[in-house]
């Protein structure tokens, strides 16, 4: 009659596990703030600097470029150096990631892991 309770005692020891994976979770996003990647583009004439989820922190323009006015040039560089930077932003989260679950590679992980860290878009994405 009851036959389904009895995944009833296994609740708490699933509450548990998911708050443990929330614990790594805020840890590892703490962690990747503290990372840095760099992206280029124009063979170094921009460069952006992004933590390990993907905030910028620092952008470099060539001042032969501004001294130009070449202001279509670094147009078209800066969006090309910030998807490298975020690219690679983005590799550094999906390591990080195989680190928590402990290098074995199960579909979907990825995706419900970075909604655990607040960012439903899924990695590196905002």
């Amino acid at each position: 009659m009851l036959k389904g309770l009895g995944n009833l005692a296994n609740l708490g020891t699933m509450f548990k596990q998911a708050q443990e994976m929330g614990g790594k979770m805020q840890a590892l996003t703490e962690e990747l703030k503290t990372k840095r990647a760099t992206g280029s583009a124009g063979g170094g004439l921009v460069e952006v600097d992004v933590n390990g989820i993907a905030e910028v922190l620092a952008v470099r323009i060539d001042p032969s470029l501004v001294e130009k006015g070449d202001r279509e040039m670094i147009e078209d560089l800066l969006p090309a150096a910030f998807n490298a930077a975020h690219a690679k932003a983005k590799a550094l989260h999906a390591e990080a990631i195989q680190a928590i679950a402990g290098g074995v590679n199960m579909p979907g992980l990825e995706e419900a892991l970075s909604q655990l860290s607040g960012n439903p878009d899924g990695p590196g994405n905002k």
